[in-house]
């Protein structure tokens, strides 16, 4: 006698298991084309359209103002059933992104292609990693998150040397064709998975763009990511005026701290929890760029990156713990949105004032202010962390004063 199928209720709640390998290579494959247009696209809009430095500027960061517009919807189109549609769409936005750095006559079409390009990045990713975390233990979150992020970092580091070569072998025009057929190998390897069971449709919640549980904690993670935003930004030209030299070593022990320490401590998180992990790597990264600020020597240069690194690397896989364990149910992929979003923008911000405050104060102080807001961020996270408690406490308080009641 066959045993009785479980109730609808408890399918509901059973994770069901996402392609995470398929999915991570389609990541992989859309980071990889965007990391490859970092290495050509300054050089390519400043010789062919005479575009001056901040216009330059501005052509390359306008993908990332896309990619924190469109995370959001692409997180709440997965909690609304469609995480495979969502990861193809977002694969034919960046190979139209693509098409459009091979073929664009003028400025226009370049800004509109890198428009294309950033939605299609941030589309993808963030379908794929809420898809993945649908599926996901309640335990394992944290590594899960943290080893599939290693798909954007991987692809934003191999997609620079993939340019390299490309354009060796035969100028921009190879790698505009590679940042057009990466996107859709990663469109075909979505097209192979299989789209999870549909789960009852429902009316949006009031509020379900930018979820309750996730303002705060994408508050905190926007001023923590100040600080790699400070590192990507400023940190060569800081070694340089300091004449300090080795730029690119350091670039590469940020690397190494960064991805040792996101793959031996993502489960690390998963065991402390996502608050205490998160306020530790905040606590970390500031430590990291205060070292910075005060050591204007190889040996500190080497070492603050070193830290900060680590710090860093953290950062996603607890905040990742923190905003799905406490958004509500059916709107946690649009909360990964939200909180990838405020990453964006706060590297976008933080390109911006880490200059001028260089300028004005100069590079010591762009990372004391780095690392002030890192633990602002970890202030707001234990705040956050105190007010849950506190209503849950009520909570129970009033379910205990019912109960005595009815007795």
């Amino acid at each position: 006698m066959s045993a009785p199928a479980p109730a609808p209720a408890e399918e509901a709640h059973q994770p069901q298991q996402a392609p995470v390998v398929r999915l991570w290579l389609a990541a992989f494959c859309g980071y990889l084309s965007l990391g490859a247009t970092l290495q050509t696209l300054p050089s390519f809009t400043e010789d062919r359209f005479h575009a001056a430095t901040w216009t330059v500027a501005a052509v390359v960061g306008v993908a990332s103002l896309a990619a924190a517009v469109c995370r959001p919807f692409a997180g709440r189109a997965v909690d609304a059933g469609q995480p495979r549609r969502t990861v193809v769409l977002g694969a034919v936005f960046g190979a139209l992104g693509g098409l459009g750095h091979l073929w664009a006559p003028g400025l226009g079409v370049l800004v509109l292609a890198r428009l294309l390009l950033g939605a299609g990045e941030g589309t993808l990713f963030t379908s794929a990693i809420s898809w993945v975390m649908r599926g996901s233990a309640d335990g394992r979150r944290a590594r899960v998150a943290g080893w599939f992020g290693l798909s954007m970092w991987g692809g934003l580091s191999a997609g620079p040397v993939l340019a390299g070569l490309l354009h060796a072998w035969h100028g921009d025009s190879a790698v505009w064709a590679a940042v057009t057929l990466l996107p859709l190998a990663g469109m075909a390897l979505a097209i192979s998975t299989r789209n999870p069971p549909a789960r009852p449709r429902t009316a949006p919640a009031p509020g379900s763009l930018l979820p309750r549980g996730s303002r705060l904690p994408g508050l905190a993670y926007l001023l923590t990511s100040y600080g790699y935003g400070a590192i990507s930004t400023v940190l060569l030209l800081y070694l340089r005026h300091a004449g300090i030299g080795g730029g690119q070593a350091a670039l590469a022990v940020f690397a190494a701290a960064f991805l040792v320490t996101r793959a031996a401590g993502s489960p690390v998180v998963d065991r402390l929890g996502g608050v205490p992990a998160f306020v530790a790597a905040a606590a970390v990264e500031a430590c990291g760029l205060l070292v910075l600020a005060c050591r204007p020597d190889a040996a500190g240069a080497l070492l603050g990156t070193a830290i900060t690194g680590a710090g860093v690397a953290l950062l996603y896989p607890a905040m990742i713990a923190v905003i799905v364990d406490r958004s509500p149910r059916g709107q946690q992929g649009a909360a990964v949105g939200v909180m990838i979003s405020f990453w964006d923008l706060g590297i976008m911000v933080s390109g911006f004032i880490s200059g001028t405050v260089a300028e004005a104060l100069g590079y010591g102080w762009s990372f004391v202010l780095s690392a002030g807001l890192s633990v602002a961020g970890a202030a707001i996270t234990v705040c956050f962390l105190r007010a849950r408690r506190s209503e849950q406490g009520q909570g129970i308080a009033a379910r205990n004063a019912e109960q005595s009641a009815r007795r």
